[in-house]
């Protein structure tokens, strides 16, 4: 093998390996925190499997017949095989770009983010460091998005902005092939329009997450003036030598 046929296997493994770092890395804590769910559940699937497999070898060991090693030796395999059989199964749900506009509300940011970091590999690097941005803005509209009534006009807003405009935006781009990316179209190339809508799309859901958070501030300034006016007004009325003269 020539120095030339090494140095293209070296930089095969290195892309290989780069790819493989760039599926795994989340892009926010609100995916993480939908993945550690799943898994959770499936931990408690195999708790409650294997109680189970275990009051079914204790009534049989006391009121058919002791088990022995033979039957020892079997519930362990059978343990083993349920631990297998409930850690594999069911399988963490991909989203699907047809998926997010009918997410649920509380989970819509979480499961954009996963979607987000399932395509990030394939592109470009501006645009994938304008997708973590992204990851970290929706981390921000997640809070607000549990309290948010689903049939408000501002819950439709952000569906169309993360459910709809962004994953197609990126899907859109993954269709032109690959040779035609870096060409200029209408005076842009595709690199170039993915990486401007990215930024125009980070910037607005930033300022959705900022213009909701910014209502619920309103709130509580308002319930504490009340606060204020309600038992400052009453220590008043309660101060000795308050009344009229």
């Amino acid at each position: 093998m020539t120095m030339s046929e090494v140095d293209k296997v070296r930089l095969s493994a290195a892309s290989a390996i780069e790819r493989s770092r760039e599926r795994r890395r989340p892009i926010g804590t609100k995916s993480v925190a939908l993945r550690r769910q799943h898994l959770y559940k499936k931990l408690g699937r195999v708790l409650v499997a294997g109680g189970i497999v275990l009051i079914g070898a204790a009534l049989f060991g006391a009121l058919i017949q002791p088990l022995g090693f033979v039957g020892l030796l079997a519930l362990f395999v059978l343990l083993v095989g349920v631990a297998v059989l409930f850690g594999k199964w069911p399988p963490f749900p991909e989203p699907r770009q047809a998926d997010l506009p009918k997410a649920d509300l509380k989970q819509l940011a979480g499961r954009t983010e996963i979607w987000l970091e399932a395509q990030r590999p394939a592109l470009p690097a501006p645009a994938r460091q304008l997708v973590d941005g992204i990851g970290v803005q929706l981390d921000l509209l997640a809070p607000q998005l549990q309290t948010l009534d689903a049939a408000s006009p501002a819950a439709a807003n952000i569906r169309k902005l993360v459910g709809e405009d962004l994953p197609e935006l990126v899907a859109g781009y993954q269709r032109i092939p690959a040779g035609l990316r870096g060409e200029a179209h209408a005076g842009r190339t595709p690199d170039e329009t993915l990486v401007g809508g990215l930024k125009t799309l980070e910037s607005e859901i930033g300022h959705a997450a900022r213009s909701l958070a910014a209502g619920e501030l309103d709130k509580l300034a308002t319930r504490e003036r009340y606060l204020q006016l309600k038992y400052q007004g009453l220590e008043g009325e309660d101060t000795p030598g308050g009344g009229a003269v």
